[in-house]
C-alpha cells in the first residue's frame, strides 16, 4: 500500500493511493497514519481490504497539500557516512560500525513544503535518503530477518544539512541537522510488502534541474537490515520511529570549490524508485 496524509500542516487526514493512482480517503476507517496504526495488523488488514474493494471515497487532489506520511513520529535516527561512494567523495574513512545521530521530529515537513535556509548559513546542503519506518517495537534484535520483520515500510527522506554548523562549529553533528524544515518526508509510506529488496532502489536528486545525486542503495555500507538490527542494540525502536539510512555521492560537500551550496530561490527535486518524488523551493528563514 501507499499510505499518505493530506491537508494543511497540523490538520492532515489519512489517505491511500490505490493501484490506479487514485487518491482515496481513509479518515472514515482510521484516525491517522501513525505508530498506533502501523502496529495494529488488524487495522492494516481492514485498510487493505477496503482498498481492494474500491469502497473508499475518492479525494480531489487538485491544490491539496501532501503532508509527511507518518504522524506523531517519536524519533528520527540517522546513519552517517553509510554509502561507499559518499565516503570516498568526502575523503572519510569507511566506518567500522554505523555512525548514529538524531534529528528532532519537529524538523519533519511535507515533501513539497518550503525548506528554510538558516540565518547566517553559507553551507546548506542536500541529501536524498531512504527512510525506514518502524512497525513493531524493536529491542535487541538478533538477525537481519528479524530486523526486516519489524519494518512497516519505506519513504523518501531529504536530510537537509548545514555543513558549517555540523562540522566547523564544535560539538556533535546535531546543530547542523536540526534546523527547522530540515527533514522533508514522503510523499508516501510504501508498505514493506511492496519493497521486496531495499538494497535495490535508485535514488536521484537535482538542483535547479541539474542532476547532482544518482545512486543506489546497493552502495550502502550497512544495509537496511543491519542498520535496524544494530540500532536496536542501543535503543528501543517504537512503531512510527524513522531511520534515515544515509545518502549516496553527489552532495555539495563533496564537490570542488566553490562548492554549490543551496541558497534561497533554489529548487531541489528528489526521488527514490517506487517511493515517489519531492520538490522543495528554498527560502530564507
Amino acid at each position: 500500500m501507499k499510505l499518505l496524509r493530506v491537508g494543511t500542516a497540523g490538520a492532515e487526514r489519512p489517505a491511500l493511493l490505490d493501484q490506479d493512482g487514485t487518491l482515496r480517503d481513509l479518515s472514515g476507517l482510521v484516525t491517522d497514519i501513525d505508530g498506533a496504526l502501523l502496529a495494529d495488523e488488524a487495522a492494516l488488514d481492514r485498510v487493505r481490504a477496503a482498498a481492494v474493494s474500491g469502497e473508499l471515497p475518492v479525494v480531489d487532489s487538485a491544490g491539496l497539500r501532501t503532508g509527511p506520511p507518518v504522524g506523531r513520529i517519536g524519533k528520527i535516527v540517522c546513519i552517517g557516512l553509510n554509502y561507499h561512494d559518499h565516503a570516498r567523495e568526502t575523503g572519510a574513512d569507511i566506518p567500522s560500525e554505523p555512525i548514529i545521530f538524531f534529528k528532532a521530529a519537529d524538523t519533519v515537513v511535507g515533501p513539497d513544503d518550503t525548506v528554510l535556509v538558516p540565518r547566517k548559513s553559507v553551507k546548506t546542503d542536500w541529501e536524498v535518503e531512504l527512510a525506514v519506518v518502524i512497525g513493531r517495537t524493536a529491542r535487541y534484535l538478533d538477525s537481519h530477518e528479524e530486523a526486516l520483520a519489524h519494518v512497516a515500510g519505506y519513504a523518501v527522506s531529504h536530510d537537509v544539512s548545514e555543513r558549517e554548523f555540523q562540522i566547523e562549529r564544535g560539538g556533535q553533528w546535531d546543530k547542523g541537522k536540526n534546523c527547522e524544515t530540515f527533514n522533508p518526508l514522503g510523499p508516501w509510506l510504501v508498505t514493506a510488502d511492496e519493497v521486496p529488496d531495499p538494497q535495490a532502489l535508485s535514488l536521484k536528486l537535482s538542483v535547479n534541474g541539474e542532476p547532482k545525486q544518482d545512486g543506489t542503495t546497493a552502495e550502502q555500507i550497512f544495509p537496511v537490515a543491519e542498520v535496524v538490527r544494530y540500532v536496536s542494540q542501543f535503543m528501543t525502536l517504537y512503531p512510527g520511529d524513522v531511520i534515515n539510512t544515509g545518502t549516496p555521492a553527489g552532495v555539495a560537500l563533496g564537490q570542488p570549490e566553490p562548492k554549490p551550496y543551496l541558497r534561497a530561490g533554489d529548487v531541489v527535486e528528489l526521488e527514490i524508485a517506487g517511493l515517489g518524488r519531492q520538490r522543495q523551493e528554498l527560502k530564507d528563514a
